[in-house]
């Protein structure tokens, strides 16, 4: 494979160079994270298929469980990945995880239920998620890296915000999709069978992406570094020498992810199973608000572009702290579809702030040579420990009783990230990027 580099510099041929880099990269992260994104998004219809019980809650609570799990990857996937990328490309790496991706949801899409199987099948939809996990965990970090490299100094910001463009859209590709089945498919139809479609349409578009990011341009940063510090790129001994770098890395993250997934993610079971909407309205009101916060996330990075990440950090961590816990507890309580699609969206609104340039200050805080592991592994362990359990925390919650422990739970974890926003520097003017 020929390695060819990605000009960042020098008129309007390069800044187009760097825009279809930009696209080609993001389509892949948006299937990526569409294949992802399906499982969360078919949970309650197939969730039964694996965990039969009559029992709602607890079934949820097993697919969650399976999620939870899936999580635990993420952080063997951003180190392997990560040092992959460090030592032989980004695009390479990007190749890779997309691989990984396409089989973790062909399996699923073949799995016969729990009734066919036995417990074959819970194990089965385990190893798949843990496959899916894996190539997560390298993707978040590869793509982070890559973005921000190929990205023209200035509009980083910008460019790497499109990071969460393509994964709120491979969400709304996932949800898009289920309101369409929906539409043709019978309820029994689709906890029967249809649910199965989601990953039979993922593992295509992944093995489409796969052959697309081929032929992407390797980064200049790498290529201009590559044959320097070989035997140390990408290895846990050089990462080891930025035990700052890494602690941020952790404090930036822990609050974002967490609320990241209570309205991302869990917000769609929380409408349906506490607040008692109706299944479709409920797609349709997290397709919206979706939607709208995909929209939000360039012009939040544009905006860290101008006047600096830091200010976007401590919007989040103040908005985060102040307002979860009233407003997951008038969303629990509303039966209004319109009144939840404005609750959800506030709940984004808030975690945009975070959402939108988190890749690329994380980006910011470490050298070439280790950048991607330095991103990938740090973060990848903090969203499988705090991110990946978030739902499962607030099911165990719901079921034990004491549901709204949880939103204070997520108010105090993105507190504890506030006070990293309010101490770290600001990453945008002093980065090595900003060197080249």
């Amino acid at each position: 494979m020929t390695t060819r580099i990605s000009p960042t510099a020098g008129g309007a041929v390069s800044e187009k160079r760097v825009i279809g880099n930009v696209l080609r990269g993001s389509i892949g992260n948006l299937i990526e994270w569409y294949d992802w994104y399906a499982y969360a998004a078919f949970t309650t219809y197939f969730a039964k298929s694996f965990f039969p019980t009559t029992d709602t809650t607890a079934a949820f609570l097993g697919t969650a469980a399976v999620f939870a799990v899936g999580f635990l990857m993420r952080p063997l996937g951003g180190w392997m990945l990560g040092r992959f990328a460090d030592r032989f490309g980004r695009r390479s790496a990007l190749v890779l995880s997309v691989t990984f991706m396409a089989g973790g949801s062909l399996l699923i899409a073949v799995t016969p239920s729990y009734h066919t199987i036995g417990i074959a099948a819970p194990i089965l939809l385990l190893i798949a998620r843990l496959i899916q996990g894996l190539s997560v965990g390298g993707e978040y970090s590869t793509s982070a890296t890559y973005l921000s490299e190929v990205a023209t100094p200035g509009k980083r910001g910008f460019y790497s915000s499109f990071q969460y463009v393509t994964l709120y859209g491979g969400q709304l590709l996932a949800l898009g999709l289920q309101l369409i089945l929906q539409a043709i498919l019978t309820e029994q139809q689709l906890t029967s069978w249809g649910w199965r479609i989601a990953f039979v349409v993922g593992t295509l578009a992944a093995l489409t992406v796969m052959w697309l990011r081929r032929g992407m341009d390797e980064s200049e940063s790498y290529v201009r570094e590559a044959g320097e510090n070989k035997g140390s790129r990408g290895t846990l001994r050089e990462l080891a020498k930025y035990p700052k770098e890494i602690a941020l890395v952790v404090g930036l993250t822990l609050g974002g992810t967490v609320g990241f997934y209570t309205f991302a993610t869990y917000s769609q079971k929380f409408l349906e199973n506490t607040a008692h909407i109706p299944r479709r309205q409920v797609t349709i009101v997290l397709f919206c608000a979706i939607l709208v916060a995909a929209i939000l996330q360039p012009l939040a990075g544009k905006l860290s572009d101008r006047i600096g990440r830091r200010p976007l950090l401590l919007f989040f961590g103040i908005g985060g702290t102040l307002l979860t816990v009233p407003l997951m507890t008038v969303m629990g309580s509303t039966r209004n579809p319109v009144g939840a699609f404005f609750l959800v969206l506030a709940g984004l609104v808030i975690v945009a702030g975070y959402t939108s340039i988190n890749a690329i200050v994380k980006a910011e805080l470490f050298p070439t040579k280790i950048r991607a592991l330095g991103v990938g592994l740090p973060y990848a362990l903090t969203v499988a420990i705090f991110g990946g359990t978030a739902e499962l925390i607030a099911q165990a919650l719901k079921s034990a009783g004491h549901e709204t422990v949880f939103f204070w739970y997520v108010a105090g974890c993105v507190l504890v990230s506030l006070i990293v926003y309010g101490t770290m520097r600001e990453t945008s003017r002093t980065s090595e990027l900003e060197e080249r």
